[in-house]
C-alpha cells in the first residue's frame, strides 16, 4: 500500500500563522558585556539603512564608548522621553513617539533594562512586545546573564544575583538570533584597555564578575542557548515543510521503554550515552491496546528525575509509532532494550528490533542486554487464580461442552456438535489466556473426534474430509484462542484503567472539596490508608526557626486516631523532607522502620510528608495509586497555601488602601476646620481690641461652625469603627416611615436651606427599626443628594409599599456616578469622582448608612444615571410585618 504523503506538523504551521502578523525580532545576544553585541548592531543597521531601507536608533546605551558613538554614525536617533521622579528628570526610550514614528527598523539596546518610574510598562522587553504586536520589526541586545532560567546558574558561577531578568519564552519567540563571540582572553584585554568601562571600574570588574573562569563558563552557556536554538529551528523548519527527519544537525537520544525489568537499564545507558554526546533526551512508551507486560510509571519517574522529557503516546503499530516520533524530533540514536521476546517472533524477526533494524535505515540503533534475573511468569497465568487452575479449568469446560453434545446427539448432526466445543475454547482462552485456549482446542478435538465422529470411540481420520476438518476445526480453534485471548486481556486492561480514572477522579473531587486544611489532613489519610490497608498519616513542616538548619516535623492528622509514628519512624521522616526522596520502610534510607514517608512535592518545593505503615511491600497498583493520591495530596495542599497566602495579600491590600484612604482622610477633613478655628482664634488674639463686635461675632461663628463640622467628621469615625467591630445592636420599635421621612427632609432643609419634594403616603406599613438609626440613615442619604445635585438641582425622595416590605427611595439630578465608581460607593472613605471634580467630604456618609441599614436587616442599593445619562437614585427597602 503506497505511504500516505507527509503533511505539515499542524503546529508549525499555526505558530507560523501567529508570526505572520507581527514585527520580526532579532536578539544580538553575548557572553558578558563588551562583547561587541550594541556595535554590531550598529553596523547592521547602518548597512540596512544604505539599502534603502528606514532604519532608527529607539536607545542605544553607549557607556562612553567613543567606538559605540562613532558606529551610530548616520542613522537617525528618536529622542528621549523625559519623565520626573523625586526631583530629578530621567531620560527613557519613547514609546509612544516610536509607535507613531514606525520605522521599518527599530533598534533598542538592553532587552533586560528596567524602566524609570512613570513609563507604561516595567521592562523593556515589554515595549519591545508591543511595537511587535504593532508590526514594527525590532532589533535588541542581551547579555546572557540575563536569561530568567540561568538566574541560579548565573549566581552560582559568578556570585553575583542578576536583578534584571528576561523571560525564556521571549528568547524563544525571536525571529533571529545573533550569536557576537569573542575569546575571554581577548575580552579581558579589551576591559583592561579602558574599551568597556572607565579604568576605576573595570579594576574592580577584573576582579570579580570578569575573570577569565567566570567568563569561560557564560561563553559555554550561550554557545549552548544558541545550539539549542539553532536546533530548534531546525525541527521547526522540518515540521512546517513536512520534511522527513532526522537531519544531522546534531545528536539526539531517544530511548524506547516498556514496563519489563530491563527498561531502568535502557534508561540509564540512555542518559550515559546522551552526556557522552552532549545531546538532549527523549524517553518514549508507546502505550497499546493490550495488555502492559509490566508498569512503566516507575521507569517514566527514573527518566524524570535523570532529566529526560518523557512522552507516552496511544497506537497499534509500534514500529511506525517509534519511527514517526523519532522523525519528528529529529532523533539520531534509538536506545532500546534486547528483551525476551516469543519464540515465534524471533523465527519469524517480527521482533520489535529486528523490524526498527530492517526500517530505522536513518537512525544508529542501540540495544542493551537485558539485565541478569527471573524471567517474567507467562501472561495467560491469573496470579489471583492458584497455578493448578489454569490446568483443570479447560478439561473441566470441554467435559461441560461433552455433556451437552450427548445429549443432543442423534438429534443434531455430527458436525454441528463440533460448533459446541467451539464454546470451551473460546471461554478458556477469555478466561486463562491463550495456552489455556490452545489447551481446550486440543482436549475438544479428541472429544469431538472420538466420541461423535465415525468410527465413534477411537481416534480415527479416516478419509479427505476428515482430514480437511480436522485441520478447519484446528486453525480456528487456535485462531479464537489467540484473538480471544487477546480480547480479553484487553478488555481487564480496559476496565481497570477506567477504575483507576474513576477513583482518581472521584479523589481529586473530595480533595478540591474540603473546606480547610484540617478536612484535607482528614481525607487524604483516609484515602492513604484504605490504598495500603493499615495505618497513614500526614505530617507538616513547622515555620523555620532562626539558626535552625531543617524545618521540625508535626504530625497533622492519622488513621486511625492513635497511630502515630515512633522516634525511628520520624528520623526517616526528617531525611525524606530534608532530601525530599523517600524514607523508611521498603527503601534504601532507614528499612527497618515500620513507616515509609513519601514527600508531596510540588513547584514550590516539598510541602509535606504522606507516611504509610507497611508490613510487605505494595504491589504495583496499589503503588500507583498511592503516587497518584500523593501529587493529587501536594497539588491540593498548595492550592490552598495559594489561597491563604491570597486572602491575606487582599486583606493587607485592602488595610493599607484603609489606612491611605484613612490619612489621606485626616490629611484634607481635620487639617481645613483645625486651619480655620486656629486662623479665628489667633485673628482674635492678635487683632480682638481693633475690630467691630460684628466681625468678633462672624469669627466666633466660624469657629464653631467649623468646630461642629470636626466634632460631625470625628462621630463618623468613631460611627464607622463601632459598624464595622458589631458594636451596633438595633432597638427596634414600630416606626411611621412618612414622618421619620419628613423629620429627615425638615432637617435638612434647615442645614442646607433647600427643600426636599417629598412622596410618602400615611399608608405605609410600619416595620420594626430603630428610630435613632433610621433618622442617622435618611440623613446621610439626602445630605448625599442634596451635595451633588448642585445649588439649583432638584431632589426627591418618595416611600412606597410593596410585597413583604417597605421601599424608600432618594433621587437627585446631578451627574451621577461613572460606572467604575458605583460597586465602590459604599466603601469607606471612597469618595466617586463626578464630572471634574471629587466631592468634598469624609467619604464615610453612604458607608455608615449601609451598616446601619444591613443592622436593622434592610437593603440598601444604588443606581446611576436614571435619566438622560445623569442622576443618582438610592433605594432603602425594610421588611415588614
Amino acid at each position: 500500500m503506497p505511504h500516505e504523503p507527509r503533511r505539515p506538523d499542524p503546529d508549525a504551521l499555526l505558530a507560523q500563522v501567529q508570526r505572520a502578523g507581527r514585527g520580526r525580532l532579532k536578539v544580538f545576544l553575548g557572553a558578558a558585556p563588551g562583547v561587541g553585541k550594541t556595535f554590531e548592531m550598529l553596523a547592521e543597521g547602518r548597512r540596512r539603512r544604505a539599502g534603502g531601507e528606514d532604519v532608527l536608533v529607539g536607545l542605544v546605551e553607549t557607556h562612553g564608548r567613543a567606538e559605540t558613538e562613532a558606529a551610530i554614525g548616520d542613522l537617525p536617533v528618536l529622542p528621549r522621553a523625559r519623565l520626573e521622579y523625586r526631583g530629578q528628570t530621567l531620560e527613557e526610550f519613547d514609546l509612544d513617539a516610536a509607535l507613531q514614528r514606525r520605522p521599518a527598523v527599530l533598534l533598542l539596546d538592553e532587552l533586560a533594562h528596567t524602566n524609570a518610574p512613570g513609563s507604561r510598562h516595567l521592562k523593556r522587553w515589554q515595549d519591545v512586545e508591543e511595537l511587535r504586536r504593532a508590526g514594527i520589526e525590532v532589533w535588541t541586545a542581551l547579555n546572557i546573564q540575563h536569561l530568567e532560567s540561568l538566574g541560579e546558574a548565573v549566581a552560582r558561577i559568578t556570585g553575583v544575583r542578576v536583578a534584571e531578568t528576561v523571560p525564556d519564552q521571549v528568547l524563544a519567540e525571536a525571529d533571529a538570533v545573533e550569536l557576537i563571540d569573542i575569546p575571554p582572553a581577548e575580552l579581558i584585554e579589551r576591559m583592561r584597555q579602558g574599551q568597556i568601562y572607565r579604568p576605576d571600574q573595570a579594576r574592580r570588574a577584573l576582579q570579580g564578575f570578569f575573570r577569565e573562569g567566570n567568563l569561560a563558563a557564560l561563553r559555554e552557556l550561550a554557545l549552548r542557548r544558541t545550539a539549542e536554538r539553532v536546533d530548534d529551528d531546525v525541527t521547526h523548519y522540518m515540521r512546517a515543510n513536512a520534511i522527513a527527519g532526522p537531519w544531522p544537525a546534531g545528536a539526539r537520544v531517544m530511548a524506547l521503554v516498556g514496563g519489563d525489568p530491563g527498561a531502568l537499564q535502557v534508561v540509564r545507558e540512555a542518559r550515559r550515552m546522551a552526556d557522552a554526546l552532549k545531546a538532549p533526551l527523549l524517553v518514549l512508551h508507546v502505550e497499546t491496546f493490550r495488555t502492559a507486560e509490566g508498569d512503566p510509571d516507575p521507569v517514566l519517574r527514573l527518566a524524570e528525575r535523570l532529566g529526560a522529557t518523557v512522552e507516552t503516546v496511544l497506537a497499534r503499530d509500534i514500529p511506525g509509532a517509534v519511527l514517526q516520533h523519532a522523525a519528528a524530533h529529529n532523533a539520531t540514536h534509538l536506545v532500546m532494550g534486547r528483551g525476551h521476546p516469543p519464540l515465534w517472533r524471533r523465527l519469524l524477526g517480527r521482533t520489535l528490533s529486528g523490524i526498527l533494524l530492517r526500517r530505522a535505515t536513518d537512525f544508529t540503533l542501540h540495544l542493551v542486554p537485558q539485565p541478569p534475573g527471573p524471567r517474567r511468569p507467562p501472561r495467560w497465568r491469573t496470579p489471583a487464580l492458584p497455578a493448578w487452575l489454569g490446568w483443570a479449568v479447560p478439561p473441566a469446560l470441554v467435559a461441560g461442552a461433552t455433556a451437552v453434545a450427548l445429549g443432543l446427539d442423534g438429534s443434531v448432526p455430527e458436525g454441528a456438535l463440533g460448533m459446541i466445543y467451539l464454546v470451551p475454547v473460546v471461554a478458556s482462552a477469555v478466561a486463562l489466556g491463550p495456552i489455556a485456549g490452545v489447551l481446550a482446542a486440543i482436549l475438544a478435538f479428541l472429544a469431538w473426534n472420538i466420541l461423535f465422529l465415525p468410527p465413534r470411540y477411537e481416534l480415527a481420520i479416516a478419509g479427505p474430509q476428515d482430514i480437511v476438518g480436522a485441520i478447519v476445526f484446528t486453525i480456528i480453534a487456535l485462531l479464537l484462542a489467540g484473538t480471544t485471548g487477546g480480547l480479553g486481556r484487553s478488555m481487564r486492561a480496559a476496565t481497570a484503567r477506567m477504575l483507576g480514572l474513576r477513583r482518581l477522579v472521584q479523589l481529586s473531587r473530595r480533595l478540591g472539596a474540603a473546606q480547610d486544611r484540617a478536612e484535607l489532613m482528614e481525607a487524604i489519610t483516609e484515602e492513604a490508608a484504605r490504598l495500603v490497608g493499615g495505618a497513614s498519616c500526614v505530617l507538616l513542616p513547622l515555620p523555620p526557626v532562626l539558626g535552625q538548619t531543617a524545618p521540625d516535623l508535626v504530625v497533622r492528622a492519622t488513621r486511625p486516631i492513635d497511630a502515630d509514628p515512633d522516634s525511628a519512624s520520624l528520623a526517616a521522616a526528617r531525611w525524606a523532607m530534608a532530601h525530599a526522596r523517600p524514607a523508611g520502610y521498603g527503601t534504601a534510607t532507614l528499612p527497618s522502620v515500620a513507616w515509609q514517608f513519601r514527600p508531596m512535592r510540588t513547584a514550590r518545593g516539598t510541602v509535606g510528608l504522606v507516611g504509610v505503615q507497611l508490613s510487605a511491600p505494595l504491589d504495583a497498583t496499589a503503588d500507583r495509586a498511592l503516587e497518584a493520591l500523593i501529587d493529587q495530596a501536594a497539588i491540593a495542599l498548595e492550592r490552598q497555601d495559594l489561597m491563604e497566602e491570597r486572602a491575606i495579600a487582599g486583606a493587607r491590600a485592602e488595610t493599607e488602601a484603609l489606612r491611605t484612604a484613612l490619612l489621606t482622610s485626616l490629611g484634607h477633613d481635620l487639617r481645613t476646620p483645625l486651619t480655620s478655628i486656629r486662623g479665628a482664634i489667633a485673628t482674635l488674639r492678635t487683632a480682638g481690641p481693633a475690630l467691630s463686635e460684628a466681625t468678633r461675632e462672624d469669627l466666633l461663628a466660624a469657629a464653631e461652625e467649623e468646630t461642629e463640622r470636626l466634632s460631625a467628621w470625628l462621630n463618623s469615625i468613631i460611627g464607622i469603627v463601632r459598624l464595622e467591630s458589631g458594636q451596633v445592636t438595633p432597638r427596634r420599635e414600630i416606626v411611621d416611615i412618612a414622618e421619620a421621612l419628613r423629620a429627615a427632609a425638615s432637617r435638612a432643609a434647615q442645614r442646607t436651606g433647600r427643600q426636599v419634594a417629598l412622596d410618602a403616603p400615611d399608608t405605609l406599613a410600619a416595620p420594626g427599626l430603630d428610630p435613632a438609626l433610621l433618622h442617622q440613615v435618611l440623613g446621610n442619604l439626602l445630605e448625599n443628594a442634596l451635595k451633588f445635585s448642585g445649588p439649583d438641582g432638584q431632589v426627591a425622595a418618595r416611600a412606597r409599599p410593596l410585597p413583604g416590605e417597605v421601599q424608600i427611595v432618594v433621587e437627585d439630578d446631578g451627574p451621577g456616578i461613572a460606572p467604575a465608581d458605583l460597586p465602590r460607593i459604599f466603601d469607606p472613605f471612597f469618595r466617586a469622582t463626578r464630572t471634574d471634580r471629587v466631592a468634598a467630604g469624609s467619604g464615610l456618609g453612604l458607608a455608615i448608612a449601609h451598616g446601619l441599614t444591613h443592622a436593622m436587616g434592610g437593603r440598601i442599593a444604588a443606581a446611576s444615571p436614571i435619566a438622560g445619562g445623569h442622576g443618582t437614585r438610592l433605594e432603602l427597602r425594610f421588611p415588614t410585618p
